[in-house]
Formats: C-alpha cells, structure tokens, sequence
C-alpha cells in the first residue's frame, strides 16, 4: 500500500482533530456546561479515519454511543459538533441530540446511537437500500466488543448473509464492555471476528492501533463487498485512553495499564513513527497541522459556548414524520 503526502497529511489531520477534540470535551466536560453522558474516542483514531478514508459520501455509516470520531472521520462539520454536544440551536441535529445522537445525513452519517447494538440493523437497512440502488455503496455498522453480544447485532448479521446486502460490521474491540473486560464478557474473548464468520460471511482482522494495517485490512474487505460477494466484517484490536464514560473512575484497570497503552498503542505516535522514519512526513509538517487543528478546536469551543439555545417553542418540531 503507498498512500501519496496529501493523502498521508490528510489522514494524519483528521486523527489529530478526533484527538484535540476529545481531549478538550475532556477538560470541557469538568466546568458544567456540557448536559448528558459524553463518550471519548480518543486512542481509536486509526480505526475511524483508516476506514472512512476509503469511504464516499455516498457510503452509509452508523455509529455507537462513543461516536465523535466516527463522525470527523466521515466529514462531519467540528463546530457544528461541538454546538451539538453543547446543545445549541446551531448544532447539527439543532442542539436536540447531544453527545450521543450525532448525525449529519448529508455527507453519509446516520447517526450515532445510544443503544448498545442498536446500529446495526439500521446499517444492514442502508446496506440493502444500497444494493436496490446497484449504485456499489455500502452500509457500515461500527460497533464495540459490548455489541457483539446483543441479539440485534446477530440478527443483523443473519439478514445480511441472507439477503447478500453490502453490509460491513466493524467490531473496535478496546477489550471492554462499558466496564467488563472482553476476556470475562465475550465467550470467544479476543476473537469477536469468528462470531461474524459462524454467520457465513468473510472477516478480517487488522491492530486498531496501526492506521496502515487498519487501512490495508479495510481495503481488501471493502473491494470485496463493493464486487458484489455480500457483506464482510473486521475486528480491530484498539484501546480507549479514557474510561467508559466521562466520570467513570477505572477501578477496573490494572495498575499502571493507562500509562502502558498510551506509551505503548498510541496511534498517532506510531503514525509519527512510520512516516518519519520512511520520509514520508516530517514532524515539522505533522506539527503545524496539530496546532491548526488547536486554533479550530479553540474556535469550535468559543462558538459553542456564545452559542443561542434551541427555542422552547420549537421543541415538538422534528418529532413526527410529515408527509406530503
């Protein structure tokens, strides 16, 4: 796999703007000014951006609870996330959906979801709207090592199979269900992808910590779904550098494990070192694009927070369907 500068520069801006903005809503989250539950992404940007690189905005995503890297990946507008988790009448979904419910249909975002697996059938639908099309779009699931459990992501799966839709299910395992470590929760432990093959269908596997093996593993999947052979799944082995939810203590971790995985699964270091080392990038280049990334996230922020609320006399707009 050769990726152009352009391309590699690109990829590395996204990763570094899922970061800057988890890490900020991280110190955000702490003054009171942000509602409802947050879930950061950061640590598994490779997975997002190694995926939706290939993407087009005519390819369907669905999302989970933890979804804000997903959508910048997807092409989703920062500030217009950031006045959504703040909950400000200029946000993508006008400030009604919050941290969890993101969704920008216009650039191939269904939405993130709060329901642990509920995305999945919402992706297979996409997926079979696709193959009706014959336009060769398809319709992705991401989903975590907690959903590999649920009955909706099974039958999910099934309806792919049988129906042959263009679906893809992608599993981040980060080797925790919400606050149960994978090896406790999940039957087949650190082998979520051989669940999707008892299904009949393909897998892949790839380290979601490594953008390159995250992008080649998703590339051969994707031309192998876009020919016509049906839907296919990937799991990657990832990590979360924070916990289930924005508060959540981590008694659960092992001592000294935060420190190793962010010294040791990094992403964007192992980014840093393999286009340095290859003379792909500079460090001085991937420096300038971290602090434009800075400036747009001190922008996004300062809006969000001079930002107007939603109008009480709007709140039953949006809530049914209207047909005309």
């Amino acid at each position: 796999m050769q990726l152009g500068h352009d391309q590699l520069l690109g990829a590395y801006r996204r990763m570094s703007t899922i970061r800057a903005f988890e890490e900020r809503l991280h110190d955000e989250i702490k003054t009171g000014e942000i509602g409802g539950f947050t879930h950061l992404y950061s640590g598994q940007e490779a997975v997002a951006v190694g995926i939706c690189d290939q993407l087009t905005v005519e390819d369907k995503i669905v999302s989970t609870h933890r979804g804000h890297g997903h959508c910048i990946a997807k092409g989703c507008d920062v500030k217009g996330m950031m006045l959504e988790i703040y909950g400000r009448a200029g946000g993508l979904c006008k400030g009604r959906g919050g941290s969890m419910h993101i969704a920008d249909l216009d650039v191939g975002m269904l939405g993130a979801n709060g329901i642990v697996g509920g995305g999945a059938p919402q992706a297979v639908g996409a997926a079979l709207a696709a193959k009706m099309d014959g336009n060769g779009r398809v319709g992705i699931a991401f989903s975590g090592d907690g959903a590999c459990n649920q009955g909706t992501t099974f039958e999910a799966m099934n309806l792919a199979v049988v129906t042959k839709a263009p679906a893809i299910f992608v599993f981040e395992n980060n080797h925790y269900s919400e606050h149960t470590g994978v090896e406790y929760a999940v039957g087949t432990a650190n082998d979520i992808a051989s669940r999707a093959e008892a299904f009949g269908m393909k897998v892949w596997r790839a380290n979601g910590c490594d953008f390159f093996d995250a992008y080649a593993q998703f590339r051969d999947l994707l031309e192998y779904v876009r020919a016509g052979n049906g839907p296919a799944a990937i799991e990657l082995d990832t990590e979360r550098f924070y916990g289930h939810f924005e508060g959540d203590p981590q008694r659960y971790r092992g001592p000294g494990e935060l420190d190793r995985i962010r010294e040791e699964r990094d992403c964007l270091k192992a980014f840093r070192k393999v286009v340095t080392d290859a003379a792909l990038l500079t460090d001085a280049e991937m420096d300038a694009v971290d602090k434009e990334v800075g400036i747009l996230i001190d922008e996004a922020v300062a809006q969000a927070r001079a930002g107007a609320d939603p109008d009480p006399a709007t709140v039953a707009d949006d809530v049914y369907v209207e047909y005309y």
